[in-house]
């Protein structure tokens, strides 16, 4: 029952040696095929010994010492004149281990790595170095490379801003095909022609992975990533709602100080020039600013439209706020200090500087905390039936307060409607992009200019139900990988852990 893996031997004794367990056994005689010729003999040469280690017994690390005959080919013919037995299923030529050892190894190295897994395998009574580890983790033969119908792909940053690899994989199960070196349409159209067979490519907004695939397979079908689509239409949701601050934020009031001064005054100042007839980039280089600057102050139309509400978070203070704005109405010289004792009284966990700064900045004063333009987005992205009732409520202000912010929350949710695919999706997005450009909302335009330039591939997107999701998981577990062999990691370990996920 205990040494039962080695059925295949014939045991001679079991000695306890401290830390080790040592078996002594020998093989179980008969008749070995010759690995030359493949004749049967029973003719011996010679013994040897071999010391192969199994898996670890009792958290104890456990040696074998088998008798293994050398036998002798009676071919005459034979280029294999004498060979060792081999133990099929127990023992493998030139290793060290046996395959059921290796394989408890090879099972943890490739989750772990080098360092990790040397770290724990002595601790499970297996004595690997990190160096061992790597070798037994490249020695794991990679599956076959199997070309899908449905291909995903993406890339990734082997060190950002510098290096970068591309993956493939199948979309429709999540298998990992291969990993490329570099990016870009000139690697993925080699390998796309080296591999026929692709039908469909779920990708990115990337046009250079849409001008390899259109140069190497020009009859496949592209599809666009919808998570990329919705993530361009939150970023242009996100502008628009920060240029319309001035309609939505007269609850909690907009920007205050020096800092709206300036904003105001850079706003004449650009407006006089280009009323002046002006050009944008003389306007910069007499105000020195940057040309983006000049040109996000002449879009606006009104000064109202630059203004930003403060980016304030919520704070351990917030709770206090009617406490201090009362105290502070009926005593305006109390200090600061006695305002920090009565609100620790009611159970105030934060610092004196962070109450010092919200009275500096007069927070205290504001019926509800500010609302800044992401959060404001994120209220008209989020699906109405996940909100709270005071974020549903605050919702409604926001949506009703001006007419492009009312257009832009149908917009949101007739798109996201878009996201889950049917047949005639295709209809409704024309109709979609009509009703956008009808309205007031520029960062909305641009990003109906980019669904225009991809058309066929969104199309597909919003009718088809191949997504680029697995590539991005695939994506984001490579980045646990490289934070694993973080020293080691060439691209050779870290493709073949990978193609092993």
């Amino acid at each position: 029952m205990v040494f039962s893996g080695l059925a295949a031997l014939v045991f001679e004794d079991v000695e306890d040696a401290g830390e080790v367990i040592v078996v002594r056994a020998a093989t179980r005689g008969g008749a070995v095929e010759c690995p030359g010729c493949a004749t049967p003999t029973t003719r011996l040469h010679a013994y040897h010994q071999r010391t192969p280690a199994d898996v670890p017994l009792d958290g104890r690390r456990v040696l074998l010492r088998v008798r293994i005959r050398r036998m002798r080919c009676d071919v005459a013919d034979c280029t294999q004149r004498t060979f060792r037995e081999q133990v099929p299923g127990l023992l493998q030529r030139y290793q060290r281990r046996t395959i059921r050892l290796t394989g408890q190894i090879r099972a943890t190295v490739r989750e772990l790595a080098g360092r990790a897994s040397a770290r724990l395998l002595p601790a499970l009574g297996m004595d690997v170095g990190r160096d061992t580890a790597l070798r037994t983790l490249l020695g794991i033969p990679l599956p076959a490379l199997r070309v899908p119908r449905v291909l995903g792909i993406d890339d990734f940053a082997l060190r950002r801003g510098q290096d970068y690899a591309t993956v493939l994989i199948d979309a429709d199960t999540g298998r990992r095909v291969d990993v490329l070196p570099g990016r870009g349409a000139k690697v993925v159209t080699e390998w796309l022609r080296a591999h026929p067979g692709v039908e469909v490519v779920c990708r990115d907004g990337s046009t250079t992975y849409a001008q390899a695939v259109r140069d190497a397979l020009p009859g496949a079908v592209q599809v666009a990533d919808r998570w990329h689509l919705w993530h361009g239409l939150a970023e242009a949701a996100g502008k628009e709602v920060a240029a319309h601050s001035h309609c939505w934020a007269g609850a909690t009031g907009l920007r205050q100080g020096r800092l709206a001064e300036t904003t105001l005054q850079r706003w004449q100042q650009i407006h006089e020039l280009l009323d002046a007839e002006v050009g944008l980039l003389d306007c910069s280089r007499r105000l020195g600013l940057a040309l983006n600057t000049v040109k996000r102050y002449a879009r606006a139309e009104t000064p109202e439209r630059i203004q930003r509400v403060p980016k304030y978070r919520p704070t351990l203070a917030d709770p206090y706020r009617d406490h201090l704005r009362t105290r502070r109405a009926e005593d305006p010289g109390v200090p600061v200090t006695q305002l920090l004792g009565e609100i620790r009284e009611l159970g105030y966990q934060g610092t004196s500087n962070l109450l010092y700064r919200y009275l500096n900045q007069g927070r205290h004063l504001d019926d509800q905390p500010h609302l800044s333009p992401r959060r404001a987005t994120l209220l008209l992205l989020t699906e109405p039936q996940n909100l709270t009732t005071e974020q549903t409520a605050t919702r409604d202000r926001l949506t009703a307060a001006c007419p492009e912010i009312t257009e832009l929350a149908t917009l949101i949710g007739s798109f996201a409607a878009l996201l889950k695919p049917a047949d005639d999706n295709d209809d409704r997005l024309r109709k979609w992009i009509i009703r956008a450009r009808a309205m007031d909302l520029p960062h909305v335009h641009s990003f109906t200019r980019g669904l225009d330039q991809d058309l066929a591939a969104v199309t597909a997107a919003l009718t088809l139900t191949h997504h680029n999701g697995r590539t991005e998981g695939v994506n984001t577990k490579t980045k646990m990988l490289k934070r694993q062999t973080y020293g080691r990691a060439g691209f050779k370990l870290l493709r073949h852990r990978i193609l092993l996920a």
